[in-house]
C-alpha cells in the first residue's frame, strides 16, 4: 500500500459483474459519478480517483439480501453474485477529517442501484496517515497505570439499578463496589444525566466515596461516568471529573459522533471509555452496514481507550468468533509503528464461567472484564462475585479446570452452582 493512498475493503451482492460495480464504487466514492462529467480531466482522475485493487468473486445465490428499486425498474434478476472488492483511495482527498474518511469509505455506498448487499469490513492505513490523527491518550499501558493493576485481567462491573438510584444512592452502591474490590465501575449507557441523578451531584458524590476506599486502601477504582450528550456539556462534565479526581468518563459512540468524541478527546485526558450501543443498527446483517473492524479503527482514530466487544458466551447476538476477532483488533497496532492499542472491554452476560474460554480463544490478559449479574448477582454478594471471577482467571492462566480450582473456593464453587446451567 502506498503511502499517499488508505483501502477500504467490502462484501458486496450484486446481480450485475461485480468488477464494473467496483469501479462504480471507486468512481462514486472520490471525483466521478455514474458518467464522466465536465471537468473530469485525466490529470485529476489520475490525481484524485479512488482505484480497484482486488476483487475476489465469491458464491452466487438465488435470491437478493435486500430489496432494490433500481435494479426492478430495469427488469434486472439474479443470479447474485457475491464479491470481496479492495479499493484505494488518495489520502489526499480526505486529510486529517474523520467525518469525512467516513463518508468517504461508507456514505452512498449502502444506497448504491447496483447492489442488493454491501458492507464494509476493514480499513487499512499507511503509518503516515495515521500518525495525522490523535493517539489514545490513555489506551493499554494507560489504563493499566491509572488503575495501579501492572498484569492480568481488568475486573469491573456495571452499576446496577440502571436507573433509578440517586446520586447518594449511586454513592453508596459504588462504595460497596470499591470494597468488593473492583478495579473498574461504570455507569449504563442508559444512565448519563437524569433528573433523579444529575451528574453535578452524581460525580462529587461517587469520587468522594472513591477517595475513601483508596485513602484506606491505596486502592484507586477507575470510575466511567456516562458524560454522553451534546459537545459542550460533555466538556463541562469531563471538566467535574477532573476536579474531582477522577481518571475516566465513558460516551455512547454512535449517537455522540465522530466530531463530539473528538472535541472531547481534545479537551482532556481522561481515560475515554467507547460505549458502541446502537452497534447493532450497522452490524447485524451479513450484507449490509459496518464490521466491527472498520468501525473501530473510525474510533481509535477519534481518540478512545477502551472499546466494548460484548462477551464470549453473552445475552446479545454476535457469535463468539465476532467478539474474539473484535477484540483482537483492538489490541493490534493500526498501522504497525506506534503503540495505539486500546483496551478491549468484554461484558453482557459475562461471569467466572466464562473466562476460560475468553482466555483460550484470545490468549493475553489485556482486557476489562466487566460482571454485572456475576458480581451483583452471586449468591456471597458482591465481594464473592468478584472473587470467583479473579478466581477463575488465576486457574485459568495456569491451567486448572474451574471445578478443580472450586473446591478450594467457594465464591468459585457459588458462582459455577449458580450460574452454570446458564
Amino acid at each position: 500500500m502506498r503511502d499517499d493512498r488508505f483501502r477500504a475493503t467490502y462484501l458486496i451482492e450484486t446481480p450485475l459483474d461485480p468488477s464494473k460495480v467496483a469501479e462504480v464504487m471507486a468512481g462514486e466514492q472520490s471525483c466521478g459519478t455514474f458518467t464522466r462529467v465536465e471537468g473530469e480531466t485525466d490529470a485529476l482522475r489520475e490525481r484524485a480517483r479512488a482505484t480497484v485493487v482486488q476483487v475476489d468473486l465469491l458464491e452466487e445465490v438465488g435470491s437478493p439480501s435486500l430489496s432494490n428499486a433500481w435494479l426492478a425498474r430495469r427488469g434486472v434478476a439474479g443470479p447474485w453474485r457475491r464479491a470481496r472488492i479492495t479499493i484505494e483511495f488518495p489520502v489526499a482527498n480526505v486529510g486529517a477529517n474523520l467525518a469525512t474518511l467516513a463518508s468517504i469509505v461508507a456514505g452512498n455506498l449502502f444506497d448504491l442501484g447496483e447492489v442488493t448487499g454491501l458492507r464494509l469490513e476493514s480499513i487499512d492505513l499507511p503509518p503516515a496517515y495515521r500518525r495525522r490523527f490523535p493517539l489514545p491518550a490513555q489506551g493499554l499501558a494507560g489504563t493499566r497505570r491509572l488503575t495501579g493493576v501492572e498484569k492480568g485481567v481488568l475486573v469491573g462491573s456495571i452499576v446496577k439499578p440502571n436507573v433509578g438510584l440517586s446520586a447518594e444512592e449511586t454513592a453508596d452502591l459504588v462504595a460497596r463496589l470499591c470494597e468488593a474490590g473492583l478495579d473498574f465501575i461504570k455507569d449504563d449507557e442508559i444512565s448519563a444525566d437524569p433528573d433523579h441523578a444529575p451528574l453535578a451531584q452524581r460525580i462529587p458524590a461517587v469520587m468522594a466515596a472513591v477517595r475513601r476506599h483508596q485513602d484506606r486502601t491505596g486502592k484507586r477504582v477507575m470510575v466511567a461516568f456516562n458524560i454522553t450528550d451534546e459537545t459542550d456539556a460533555m466538556r463541562r462534565h469531563a471538566d467535574l471529573v477532573q476536579r474531582e479526581g477522577g481518571s475516566c468518563v465513558m460516551a455512547s459512540l454512535n449517537w455522540c459522533g465522530f466530531s463530539a468524541i473528538e472535541t472531547l478527546r481534545r479537551s482532556t485526558d481522561l481515560a475515554l471509555h467507547g460505549h458502541r450501543n446502537g452497534f447493532g443498527a450497522f452490524s447485524r446483517h451479513a450484507l449490509l452496514g459496518i464490521g466491527f473492524g472498520a468501525y473501530q479503527v473510525l474510533w481509535r482514530l477519534a481518540g478512545v481507550d477502551h472499546m466494548h466487544v460484548h462477551g464470549l458466551q453473552g445475552k446479545f447476538a454476535q457469535a463468539d468468533e465476532e467478539v474474539i476477532e473484535s477484540a483482537r483488533d483492538c489490541v493490534t497496532p493500526l498501522a504497525g509503528e506506534v503503540d495505539d492499542r486500546v483496551m478491549p472491554a468484554f461484558s453482557s452476560g459475562q461471569w467466572a464461567g466464562t473466562a476460560p474460554a475468553t482466555f483460550a480463544a484470545i490468549g493475553h490478559t489485556d482486557l476489562l472484564f466487566m460482571a454485572g449479574g456475576g458480581v451483583m448477582a452471586h449468591p456471597g454478594g458482591p465481594a464473592a462475585g468478584v472473587a470467583s471471577i479473579r478466581e477463575a482467571w488465576q486457574a485459568t492462566v495456569r491451567g486448572e479446570a474451574l471445578e478443580d480450582a472450586a473446591g478450594g473456593s467457594p465464591a468459585l464453587r457459588q458462582a459455577l452452582e449458580a450460574f452454570g446451567g446458564r
